[in-house]
């Protein structure tokens, strides 16, 4: 069985299902709570980009989870 931690909140993801429990984001490994939660977090910002953009939204999504792994792992440098 593969073992995959969270890159966003540092976890091991139990019983790994793709696009279940787990979303593989560009190369990012997200569990399904921060996925959620990060989606709250820029759902505001996305309201206000007219005409939606998939690849703006990607890029937010990404950049969303670089800074929480950052944060996970004290790199200081990409946080900003």
């Amino acid at each position: 069985m593969k073992k995959i931690t969270c890159d966003a909140c540092g976890q091991e993801i139990e019983n790994p299902l793709p696009d279940g429990n787990y979303f593989h984001i560009e190369d990012w490994d997200v569990c399904e709570p921060c996925k959620e939660s990060i989606e709250l977090e820029i759902r505001p910002i996305m309201r206000g980009k007219v005409p939606f953009d998939y690849d703006w939204y990607r890029d937010l999504m990404v950049k969303s989870i670089a800074q929480r792994n950052a944060k996970l792992k004290g790199d200081v440098k990409r946080l900003r």
